[in-house]
């Protein structure tokens, strides 16, 4: 047994795909650095990483439980959101290191490149705007959640409201699900029947 650290990367230049590897050294970022190479324009982006028990454990069971969507079977790139192997990696989180990671990453990377990423993520595809979606204000969008019946109201392009408190859709899907990790989160939500993911997707196609 090695303990270690898991993460799941992704690249802005790879929409939809995400890296899950992991690493027995105790600087992840060296590990964004790496894979930083001139075949790669842009950095990868660390949307989660924890300290875990057995890192090469932990790392085989999500390869094992993603491996229908593995890209390349001698690769360890996979064609899933960033949230799915979140939700089972956090589940044996020792630590969850993910803020210190990307709040060193300019240390470590060129902060023109790290730009450059962030500059590519916005022109692809652009933030949750409701309106440009065909909702309308005082429109309302269901949590899924079989359990509870929890709903939000759409107060403008880009805000919910919910107990009488405005959200991001992003601040208030955190909040419900208890996490302070980044979470795509209109695949949480419903609008007349329709998951909110879907009606993005079909405005904006990944390319």
């Amino acid at each position: 047994m090695s303990s270690g650290i898991v993460y799941i990367f992704s690249n802005p230049a790879m929409p939809g795909i995400v890296k899950i590897g992991m690493t027995t050294k105790d600087q992840i970022d060296d590990r964004l650095k790496e894979l930083f190479t001139t075949s790669v324009p842009v950095p990868f982006e660390c949307e989660y990483a924890c300290k875990v028990k057995d890192c090469k454990k932990v790392e085989n069971a999500l390869h094992i439980a993603f491996d229908p969507d593995r890209v390349n079977p001698q690769r360890e790139f996979f064609k899933t959101e960033p949230e799915r192997a979140i939700a089972i990696l956090s589940l044996v989180s020792e630590e969850d290191i993910t803020s210190s990671v990307n709040s060193s990453v300019v240390s470590v990377l060129n902060k023109i490149d790290v730009d450059s990423g962030i500059k590519l993520k916005k022109t692809r595809r652009p933030p949750i705007n409701f309106i440009l979606l065909g909702l309308q204000i005082g429109d309302k969008i269901h949590f899924l959640d079989e359990e509870k019946n929890i709903e939000a109201i759409i107060v403008s392009e880009k805000l919910v409201r919910f107990n009488d408190k405005e959200y991001s859709l992003t601040g208030l899907t955190k909040e419900l699900l208890g996490i302070e990790y980044a979470v795509q989160p209109t695949g949480k939500w419903m609008y007349n029947g329709k998951n909110l993911k879907d009606i993005y997707d079909e405005k904006y196609p990944i390319e």
